[in-house]
């Protein structure tokens, strides 16, 4: 090795250095499954690449998805929204109440747990612009509200902490296309997965092409000069807070329209998928496209280790093969991980501030 290639390797950081090594093990572990389709390495590979699989994958991104799409409006405003949880939370339950109370009509559950997530993003909206409260506090404070109202309002009504359950949305499915291999799962989903990749084109070309996206980033970026252009900052975060409550009720709903019922228990059925929200947006820097690739990358390891531990493809015990998604997401965040958060995030303003 030449001493110029010496001191470059010499030059490299902790973090590139990881980085190689990192992606040297996967295209190992990738050859190795290619080769030889036997070993460990190979099941997974045939796992990971199926139908199935794929479907499972666009299944759990959706409510991850619309609550990461929400949180980017709220946090570009300069709202940080971390009760992202919470609003799921409230929404499933009323999605699933909805419904039921409607003889099963799913759209009018899932109007009902937009309804009810927006109301409760509305009192977050106001207790930290109106009020000037601590946005993290108050983001906390929706997720616990949320926590122990939704298992409560289920015991009272249905009599325990899971309601009863309800049809699930079928999948529509377009013909030829939906036979393709693997990717035929595109082509066969429920509709709420087509809305999210539609929801995901909208953000996207609101916050880049419309002049509500434009004042959203400008109120988080610099609200002074937004004032100073003659425009309420107060209205703009409120507005986005509000659509941020309108994209999480749709996930909540979609979360348990997934399964036809709401789970209460522990957690409940939402199990920290907010905060994966955040997650995702922030290793997406904010952009919704990046921040549904994110999801992507979790929601497709979230299925891979479903589908591990359902076919015992690997001898780890299965409470290990459970963290895959959770490690991954904490090692690509801390190797990769560049984000900027908008200059003014969490900062209280008033229009005539200097």
């Amino acid at each position: 090795m030449s001493n110029a290639s010496v001191d470059r390797v010499r030059g490299l950081s902790a973090k590139e250095t990881t980085v190689a090594v990192v992606g040297v093990a996967l295209a190992a572990f990738v050859v190795v499954g290619l080769a030889l389709p036997g070993s460990t390495p190979g099941r997974v590979l045939r796992v990971a690449l199926t139908k199935s699989t794929l479907s499972s994958m666009l299944r759990l991104s959706v409510p991850i998805a619309f609550a990461a799409l929400g949180g980017i409006f709220a946090e570009k405003s300069g709202v940080i929204n971390i009760g992202l949880e919470g609003l799921l939370i409230v929404s499933a339950f009323a999605a699933v109440h909805g419904a039921y109370v409607a003889d099963g009509n799913l759209w009018i559950g899932l109007l009902v747990g937009v309804a009810s997530s927006t109301v409760l993003a509305a009192l977050f909206a106001v207790v930290c612009i109106e009020f000037r409260a601590d946005q993290i506090i108050a983001g906390l404070a929706v997720w616990l509200i949320a926590l122990g109202l939704a298992p409560f309002l289920s015991r009272a009504i249905y009599g325990g902490p899971n309601t009863e359950s309800v049809d699930t949305l079928g999948a529509v499915t377009i013909p030829v296309l939906s036979e393709i291999p693997v990717f035929g799962a595109l082509f066969d989903a429920d509709p709420l997965v087509y809305l999210m990749f539609v929801a995901t084109g909208f953000s996207w070309y609101a916050l880049n092409r419309t002049t509500f996206g434009k004042r959203v980033v400008a109120s988080g970026e610099n609200p002074k000069a937004l004032d100073t252009a003659g425009v309420n900052v107060g209205r703009v975060r409120y507005a986005a807070v509000l659509l941020s409550g309108v994209f999480a009720g749709i996930g909540g709903a979609a979360l348990a329209f997934s399964i036809g019922q709401f789970t209460g228990g522990g957690q409940t059925m939402v199990n920290g998928k907010g905060f994966i929200a955040i997650v995702a947006y922030l290793f997406g820097n904010y952009n919704p496209v990046g921040a549904l690739l994110s999801t992507f990358l979790f929601a497709g390891l979230d299925a891979l280790q479903i589908r591990l531990q359902s076919g015992a493809i690997v001898s780890v015990p299965d409470s290990l093969v459970r963290t895959i998604p959770y490690v991954t997401v904490i090692v690509v965040l801390a190797l990769f991980g560049k984000t900027r958060i908008p200059k003014a995030a969490g900062e209280h303003y008033e229009s005539g501030e200097d």
